[in-house]
């Protein structure tokens, strides 16, 4: 009877042994980026002024709209700006830059840029990811004739790369966007 015990003891630690193994630890769980602020700069090239669009939304989801404001006039028509976005974290202090975290995860992020209402631009892609895939943080826009209309630049999280150029086959998830009206002079 003492073995019958013995025994039953030892077949129960070696199975509360084997349900404790790591092989039962969970993935760790990645958080997503806050993005608080989107800045792009356009930078004339041969100089001049550069245009500042700024999206900057403090409380997140919560009850305040996010503030959207476009400095530096309008672009000039058949002007080429060199593009770039800043992305940044101003919940903490100091502010944590999330552009630095993008191009380090680059393939996994992408900028779109969509162009509508009559808007004469074009935009091209800059900076690339390890595949050779468009990433977007840096860019060059072409002002082509006057006309007005809006930009929206959209940040995809886990886009399907290579793709298209547009948020429709790009698939993944918003991290952050944000539509100006533009006009070109």
């Amino acid at each position: 009877m003492k073995k019958i015990k013995l025994l039953s003891l030892f077949v129960l630690s070696l199975l509360v042994l084997s349900a404790c193994s790591s092989d039962d630890t969970p993935d760790p769980v990645l958080e997503e980026e806050v993005i608080t602020t989107m800045t792009v700069t356009l930078t004339p090239n041969g100089g001049g002024t550069a245009i500042t669009l700024k999206k900057q939304d403090l409380d997140g989801d919560g009850p305040n709209a996010p503030v959207l404001t476009v400095t530096g006039g309008d672009l000039a028509a058949g002007v080429t700006y060199t593009g770039s976005i800043e992305l940044l974290n101003e919940t903490e202090s100091p502010a944590e830059d999330i552009t630095e975290e993008v191009e380090e995860l680059s393939d996994e992020h992408q900028f779109f840029f969509t162009v509508t209402g009559g808007l004469d631009v074009t935009t091209d892609y800059t900076n690339f990811d390890g595949d050779n895939n468009p990433l977007g943080t840096e860019f060059t826009l072409t002002a082509g004739a006057a006309s007005s209309g809006t930009i929206t630049f959209t940040l995809r999280h886990e886009p399907k790369k290579p793709n298209d150029g547009t948020l429709a086959d790009a698939a993944g998830e918003t991290d952050i966007d944000a539509t100006f009206n533009i006009a070109v002079n």
